[in-house]
Parts: C-alpha cells; structure tokens; sequence
C-alpha cells in the first residue's frame, strides 16, 4: 500500500498547521480542537518548517515548567522533521517512524506540504491490507 492511498482513505485531507510565533498555548488549543496529536509548524502553510507534538510539549513542561507555554511553537518544534512522499509504501513509512519514535509524518510533493500520516494511519491501512489478504487466501484455499 502506497501512502497516496493512506492520504485518499482518511476522512479529511486537511493539515492542521501552526505559524512559528504561535505560542505553545495556542498549539495545545489547535491539538484539543481538532482532536489530533501534532501540527506541522509552517510558516506559510506550504513549507515545512517543524513539527511540534503532545510529547515535544510533554517533555518540554517536565524540564522547564509551565514557562513553556508560553513559548512559541519555534522554541520546541523538531526542525527538519523526517517527511515522506505518496509513491512511499506503508511499510517504508511505519519502520522510519519505529527506528525514529516518532507517530506523525508530514508528506510533501514538489517540496510542498501535502499531508500528512500518522502511525495509527499507517497501522490501520496494513491491517486493512493483512485482513484482505487473508478473506483472498481463505478463498484460495476453499475453492471459491
């Protein structure tokens, strides 16, 4: 399974993305509304600048204190984060996030952002993958 295909079965092709000045507060904000885990961190909504996590935020609250918050979503956010493309398969994508540890991983196309995957994304195409799979090989097997 290609990642355009991941990018085609999710229910919304929008990017939730932060400006570099926004403050950590702010991104806390954008995470809880849109029930989601991370945000891209652009500073026009093309261009990937960082990426910035509940974990980032996490890490960050435990070895500076609420101070954090107040920071902007630059101060925290991994530059450069790993990215991938829509003719990379799942597979390829799922072990760069394992060796990595990371869950979220921007996809770009002509060196624009163009969504972006998760690891629960990815998980759920490969077992809905492995499930088809096993109905074909089942078939196989009984004839049909």
């Amino acid at each position: 399974m290609l990642v355009q295909q991941i990018l085609s079965s999710k229910s919304s092709d929008t990017v939730v993305t932060a400006s570099p000045g926004t403050s950590i507060t702010e991104v806390l904000g954008l995470l809880s509304e849109h029930r989601i885990g991370g945000v891209v961190v652009s500073s026009d909504g093309t261009r990937i600048d960082g990426i910035l996590s509940e974990r980032d935020i996490v890490r960050a609250l435990a070895a500076r204190g609420p101070s954090c918050l107040e920071q902007q979503a630059s101060a925290l956010m991994t530059p450069d984060p790993v990215c991938c493309a829509r003719d990379d398969t799942a597979d390829s994508v799922l072990e760069r996030m394992t060796e990595g540890r990371f869950r979220h991983m921007p996809v770009v196309q002509d060196g624009k952002l163009a969504g972006i995957v998760t690891i629960g994304d990815v998980v759920k195409a490969r077992l809905s993958e492995l499930s088809f799979e096993k109905t074909a090989l089942e078939g196989m097997i009984m004839g049909h």
